[in-house]
């Protein structure tokens, strides 16, 4: 705490309200402490389960090992695939090698994972809207055979495309997307194959779309909006683009050690956010940080109310 006899000054401080967690990191995060209290560690885990530093560090603590491929893994020890999916290839491998395994998958994500597979059976070539060397882009493609799924990233994308069959297409996007830029990448690919077909509901989730509206609701009245999240964490980059769309700055922060006080000079309304990866932790370490500070005057700025829940795999509820 810094002692002063100077008067702190006001900020208003913009709470976003949904931000942090969503339900399909909370389930992976579960996954993962059960697995370790069920079978006792260490658990391996395949690749991050979250893009977040401070969990990862947490479930180190109780146990878990990330490596980032499964030969990794020595025999006779479960391990739990990350909240971004993996390709078909990797539980077979699991498989093969007898490997007892937990996929902690978002459901989210594998019902895009279905629909490639639907597509692919239908005879379509699909287009896939996303960000090259994701995981969660490499979990999807890795569901259809290799040539039957084309990633685009931009409308130039869009435009550079020369499909076989240009009847014969349909479209699938990463969840963790713009709002905004997806649907224009969208509108362009109807716009050029008006035959293409699309999922029946969005596939950008719900806890992303939402994080996105609180943020452009905050954009309207703020000047500089943080955004706690990891540097790879897609969900969270999209909120830093959303904010400066908005007409405010934004900056990109893992923790409140990494907040520039110099930042806030002339800001009156600052925001606060979190992506989905993001612990609630985090948000409170950051506010504390600010009152050290400054005379924080706090507003929740709500735009939905989230209460999805996930069932965890069978065998683990009672764990």
């Amino acid at each position: 705490m810094i002692h002063s006899d100077k008067q702190k000054r006001q900020i208003d401080l913009l709470v976003a309200a949904p931000r942090g967690f969503c339900a399909g990191v909370d389930r992976a995060i579960k996954i993962v402490e059960l697995a370790i209290k069920k079978y006792g560690a260490p658990v391996y885990v395949r690749h991050e389960i979250v893009h977040n530093r401070y969990v990862v560090d947490e479930l180190k603590k109780m146990g878990a090992i990330f490596v980032e491929e499964l030969d990794e893994v020595p025999d006779g020890v479960p391990v739990v695939f990350s909240a971004h999916g993996v390709p078909k290839a990797v539980p077979h491998k699991a498989e093969e090698r007898g490997l007892e395994y937990l996929d902690a998958t978002c459901p989210l994500v594998s019902k895009v994972h279905r629909q490639a597979e639907r597509q692919t059976e239908a005879g379509r070539h699909i287009i896939f809207v996303g960000h090259a060397y994701h995981p969660e882009v490499i979990g999807t493609f890795g569901q259809v055979e290799e040539g039957q799924m084309t990633l685009v990233e931009t409308l130039d994308d869009v435009a550079a495309l020369n499909p076989a069959d240009p009847e014969g297409l349909a479209f699938l996007t990463q969840t963790t997307l713009s709002v905004d830029d997806t649907h224009a990448i969208v509108a362009a690919l109807q716009a050029r194959f008006p035959s293409i077909v699309g999922p029946k509901g969005e596939d950008i989730c719900y806890a992303t779309s939402n994080r996105q509206d609180a943020v452009k609701e905050m954009t309207k009245s703020c000047e500089l909006v943080l955004v706690i999240g990891a540097p790879n964490s897609s969900n969270s980059l999209r909120l830093v683009e959303v904010a400066e769309r908005g007409g405010a700055r934004a900056k990109l922060i893992q923790r409140a050690s990494e907040i520039d006080l110099s930042w806030l000079d002339g800001i009156n309304r600052l925001g606060l956010t979190a992506g989905a990866s993001a612990p609630e932790v985090l948000v409170r370490e950051v506010i504390e940080y600010l009152e050290e500070h400054f005379e924080i005057k706090q507003e929740k700025v709500t735009t939905a109310d989230e209460d999805m829940v996930f069932k965890l795999p069978r065998g683990l509820e009672a764990a």
